[in-house]
């Protein structure tokens, strides 16, 4: 038997101390996330697990809050910001009691500027690195990827967003699904919101239709999840090769508003694909020479990819056209997928200028490009 190598021990160690990772998801607030891993910590609690609540957010629902039943709450701790009090997850006192598991609601939660992390993920991350399991739940909507997705579908932008790797670190993904039809007569009947939100709420997020396109998302997420699982299983025991891991995708993107919706594009083929997604934007102008809008831009278009855990590369024109910088690109990484966005030229300087799609077709081979639609026509 071939022996290990000290990092792969080392790996297998850490695997080890870890603690475990349940995220409870759902399409929609309101569909029992809370009330389902508030009845799982009771259960574990009735068997002697040491466990306790870091943070539980019921929102007024009596039923979600009869749950917490027996169940030990650890103390928030509060925080001073612009003169008010405010109460957050306490970390370091939960890292300190290190009780066996901890339930943390809301986890795409941006914490309160004074605390250890800027996001509550991250404060779950630290638990589980520390060896401590953690119960979590969040809505399909708060996935990155999803994100233009989402607003397309709802007209409702999300910003508190989470990374979707935080669903691969997990040992357990949980759906709790509630049928549109019940999820809207949960609200009317105050269950979900507050009376004088109701109204609203039902003639704008919670729609039928977006409600069945949210519920469709969060089945395929959880769906790709386990095949995902089932291809990790496959290949550690050399049942079956992994699909796709000769596949590469590129995103070319540059300051436009559509640029965002590309890489998310690119990642969600990536992800099904099981391969490497790399992101390259190509500056008219240096970095350091960038306008104060276009550099906000580029760093949170860097900062989109680095969630997604992509490859982000910036290349300068040295004297070449826009395509040429693209095809060498390709040549050398090997791509075989590019996702590009509709052309700004107009139809008239395509006549006059070629077209540059065409010629990184003709001066690529094997390559495979997606060209994706804008919403709104930016061309004039």
């Amino acid at each position: 038997m071939k022996r290990k190598s000290p990092e792969q021990y080392l790996q297998l160690i850490e695997k080890e101390s870890r603690g475990h990772l349940k995220i409870f998801v759902g399409a929609a607030p309101g569909v029992g996330k809370t009330y389902a891993m508030l009845r799982e910590g009771n259960d574990l609690l009735t068997q002697g697990v040491d466990i306790i609540v870091g943070l539980v957010e019921t929102h007024g629902r009596s039923e979600t809050a009869s749950q917490i039943g027996n169940l030990p709450l650890f103390p928030l701790q509060t925080i001073s910001y612009k003169g008010k009090e405010l109460e957050e997850l306490d970390l370091i006192g939960i890292l300190a009691r290190h009780p066996q598991y901890v339930i943390i609601d809301e986890l795409a939660h941006t914490n309160v500027p004074g605390t250890k992390n800027q996001k509550r993920y991250e404060d779950v991350m630290e638990m589980i690195k520390a060896g401590i399991n953690v119960l979590t739940a969040v809505n399909i909507q708060h996935l990155e990827s999803l994100n233009c997705t989402v607003e397309q579908l709802t007209g409702v932008k999300v910003r508190e967003r989470v990374p979707d790797w935080i669903l691969r670190e997990a040992d357990e993904v949980q759906l709790i699904d509630t049928s549109p039809e019940k999820l809207r007569e949960r609200l009317k009947s105050g269950l979900i919101y507050r009376p004088e939100k109701v109204e609203q709420s039902l003639h704008n997020f919670f729609r039928i239709g977006n409600l069945n396109a949210l519920r469709e998302i969060a089945l395929r997420e959880v769906a790709d999840d386990v095949d995902e699982r089932l291809e990790s299983y496959k290949l550690e025991r050399g049942i079956e090769l992994m699909k796709g891991a000769n596949e590469k995708i590129l995103v070319c993107v540059n300051y436009r508003p559509n640029a965002e919706r590309l890489i998310r594009r690119g990642w969600r083929i990536a992800r099904r694909l099981k391969c490497e997604l790399y992101i390259l934007t190509i500056p008219l102008a240096p970095v350091d020479r960038l306008n104060a809008t276009t550099r906000k831009q580029h760093l949170e278009l860097e900062q989109i990819a680095r969630d997604l855990g992509a490859e982000f590369h910036i290349r300068a024109l040295g004297g070449k056209k826009p395509e040429q910088i693209m095809i060498d690109f390709v040549n050398e990484k090997g791509i075989t997928q590019m996702v590009l966005g509709q052309s700004a030229r107009s139809r008239w300087e395509e006549i006059i200028k070629g077209s540059i799609i065409n010629r990184i077709m003709k001066n690529t081979r094997f390559v495979d490009i997606l060209i994706v639609a804008d919403d709104v026509d930016y061309r004039e």
